[in-house]
């Protein structure tokens, strides 16, 4: 009996992207993350968080938001539905690199790991909402997006080099402060989830529990860990110079400088004029670009190789075109 082939290797036995289709699919992973992070903070500063009273369904009795729920069950339901564009983009990365010729597992195994990472928070975002949105499990959900946006920054990259093994592209110390970069950067985001806990803007117009703790206090933590990633920031920068770090490198340090510059712009203003909604918004874009840039940053500081093509007397690597793309998109 003839093996039979699954539909990922019919496919790639029909079609063979380029390595740039391969490198764009990956950077739509990276926007679409962007884009979940972005409207589903939307769902919470519209307090439309239980917009859909119930999990799968939007009402007990409806799959889809009815009349009378107004303008917060369609945000809601429309954040749902955009999970399905999601796992489209995602699933098109997949398959791209699945066909691309040589075959690249690791790739591969970067896809699926973003689709189980979306399935997973689908779920837990069922939770959230069966649990009258409990401010924990609404900051596990955000960090779980969080999780999905750094397998896609991964996924573009590595969607652009080669498979040897990293080596270093400057001094190990140098490595080791972009990586405690990324450690600080982490811990603010998580703290930030704590500052969205105990704040105003609980999800929905009802009361919902919030996390027992001082506002302003756990504020000022946050902020004190601003000053942190930006004092690393700028050490690392000033490192870069000294071990006279490729280009490259030193231009992605610059760029999360300047992410970090309006990040605190945004910060300050919606700390004194109240937290209006729309900053709080650009605030939680700002802190998508932030840890891209940093995740970039410690990325760039290490090689794996050219990317391997099929025509030997093609360019092995054509980053520019993506590097332009991504610079349209933080804008």
């Amino acid at each position: 009996m003839p093996n039979t082939l699954n539909p990922l290797e019919l496919i790639a036995r029909h079609w063979q992207p380029s390595a740039r289709f391969v490198r764009r699919a990956a950077l739509a992973t990276v926007v679409m993350a962007v884009i979940i992070v972005v409207t589903g903070g939307a769902v919470r500063l519209t307090e439309s968080g239980l917009g859909c009273s119930t999990w799968p369904k939007c009402t007990p009795d409806s799959l889809t938001p009815t009349a009378a729920m107004g303008i917060n069950g369609l945000i809601e339901f429309g954040n749902r539905m955009l999970t399905y564009v999601l796992c489209a983009v995602i699933g098109l990365f997949i398959i791209a690199a699945r066909a691309r010729a040589p075959r690249r597992r690791a790739l591969t195994r970067l896809g699926w790991a973003q689709f189980w990472i979306v399935m997973g928070n689908a779920v837990w975002g069922g939770i959230v909402v069966l649990t009258g949105l409990n401010p924990y499990l609404v900051a596990a959900h955000f960090l779980l997006t969080s999780a999905l946006l750094t397998v896609a920054v991964l996924s573009w990259q590595r969607a652009k080099e080669g498979d040897e093994e990293p080596r270093d592209v400057v001094a190990r110390p140098v490595r080791q402060l972009s990586w405690l970069l990324v450690v600080a950067t982490g811990a603010l985001t998580v703290i930030g989830t704590v500052v969205t806990g105990t704040g105003p803007h609980a999800g929905d117009a009802h009361k919902v529990h919030r996390i027992p703790l001082n506002w302003q206090e756990v504020t000022q933590l946050h902020v004190d860990f601003v000053y942190v990633v930006v004092g690393l920031s700028v050490a690392l920068w000033f490192a870069l110079r000294a071990v006279k770090a490729p280009a490259a490198a030193r231009r992605t340090a610059l760029e999360l400088l300047g992410c970090i510059a309006l990040q605190g712009v945004i910060g300050y203003v919606q700390y004194f004029s109240g937290l209006p909604e729309i900053v709080v918004g650009l605030h939680m874009l700002g802190s998508t670009l932030v840890w891209i840039a940093v995740l970039r940053v410690a990325l760039a500081l290490r090689e794996r190789g050219p990317l391997q093509v099929d025509d030997p007397a093609a360019p092995a690597v054509d980053a520019a075109p993506d590097a332009q793309l991504a610079s349209a998109a933080s804008r």
